[in-house]
């Protein structure tokens, strides 16, 4: 069964950083692309950032685009997203997510619904 396992949220104060991981298992994590998705209480999941299977490709919401950086390690079956410049409107869960092969082109990086297997999601909070 595969699972994806999220760690390093917490709480920082503006201005601060936080890294998020996010570790599969699987021996075909290599062939997905991941995204990162958060959800604030009261609000729908949002995406936040998508990278494709090989790594080489990168997308970003406006609202973090400068601050946070997505990567992945296929060698280590783990994807991260480093937070930097925190805001308190970033307080939110985090969540990993794995993309659909059958969606796999960049057209659908930001659509919560191509991506099939969810993370069990990671606490932000953003003091001011």
């Amino acid at each position: 069964q595969v699972q994806l396992v999220e760690s390093g949220g917490g709480l920082v104060q503006a201005g601060g950083s936080l890294r998020l991981s996010c570790a599969a298992s699987g021996r075909t994590f290599s062939t997905y692309a991941m995204g990162w998705f958060r959800q604030a209480p009261g609000k729908e999941r949002e995406f936040v950032a998508a990278i494709s299977a090989s790594g080489g490709s990168t997308t970003y919401a406006d609202s973090v685009k400068g601050r946070f950086t997505i990567s992945r390690d296929n060698a280590r079956n783990t994807v991260y997203l480093q937070m930097n410049s925190l805001k308190p409107e970033d307080t939110a869960v985090y969540y990993c997510s794995r993309r659909s092969t059958y969606y796999s082109t960049s057209a659908y990086n930001t659509n919560k619904s191509a991506y099939d297997l969810w993370g069990q999601g990671t606490q932000v909070t953003v003091s001011s």
